[in-house]
């Protein structure tokens, strides 16, 4: 199924719709999320570099994913064994292609207040 992204390709849509006295289904979703090369970026060179950069003694890139998924997004406080955490309220997975890059470029952002530069991909 084509993912339509421009105005030109919503009103040929539309227009279809229109010509056509027939029954039909239409189905609308978020689409286009996170490519691969995406995620490989932010797997395989942004969290390296802040672990490299960052003076981030004990760190892991899985708890540079979590941070900043909880700063980016927000938190949501569990509870329970008496005791509270912190888990981050959204995930990164589902995000489009367009949500993805505001958000590395909201790490960019953190990193560079802690004096590492995140180049941008390629």
């Amino acid at each position: 199924m084509p993912i339509v992204t421009t105005a030109s390709e919503k009103r040929r849509v539309i227009a279809m719709i229109e010509v056509h006295d027939l029954p039909f289904m239409v189905t609308i979703k978020k689409g286009g999320t996170r490519s691969l090369s995406q995620n490989a970026y932010l797997w395989g060179a942004v969290y390296p570099t802040i672990l490299a950069e960052g003076n981030l003694e004990g760190w892991t890139k899985n708890d540079l994913h979590e941070y900043f998924k909880g700063e980016c997004f927000g938190w949501d406080t569990l509870e329970g064994f008496g005791r509270k955490r912190m888990k981050p309220i959204h995930g990164s997975s589902t995000l489009t292609k367009m949500e993805f890059c505001d958000y590395v470029a909201f790490i960019q952002q953190k990193a560079s207040e802690m004096g590492v530069f995140i180049p941008d991909p390629q």
